[in-house]
């Protein structure tokens, strides 16, 4: 793992005990492996590297949103540059499409990039709305 990786899984790991929701790291959904994912809540969160800057990376991330999100999952990406300088930004966009920021208005969205992002396909912002 990154080190944003490692920090993210440090945070994630820590909703069981606060929200009683459980994050699984390096699971398996279809023929795919999400990154982290909130099962319960159809949700998968992916941390991007450089690779994924790749025109042909970004297709098959594409590809792979879609299939995901035609499974009923959200998908959130934040590239590693994301989670280096905007670390709580990301984590509050993560309890934000969970539902544990009800009332409040929804977070800017931290993306660096918008290439490769994931959502709920195309059209969709990042915690997979229209």
């Amino acid at each position: 793992m990154t080190d944003g990786e490692r920090r993210l899984w440090s945070e994630l790991r820590q909703f069981r005990r606060w929200y009683g929701i459980h994050v699984r790291r390096q699971a398996p959904i279809g023929t795919y492996i999400a990154d982290f994912v909130v099962h319960d809540h159809k949700l998968v969160v992916e941390v991007d590297g450089e690779r994924h800057l790749d025109p042909e990376r970004q297709i098959r991330d594409r590809e792979r949103d879609n299939w995901l999100a035609g499974q009923g999952y959200k998908v959130l990406r934040f590239s590693t540059g994301e989670l280096a300088v905007a670390f709580e930004g990301c984590v509050q966009e993560i309890l934000w499409a969970l539902g544990l920021m009800e009332g409040r208005s929804a977070p800017p969205s931290f993306g660096l990039s918008p290439e490769g992002r994931g959502g709920a396909g195309v059209g969709a912002d990042r915690a997979g709305r229209p």
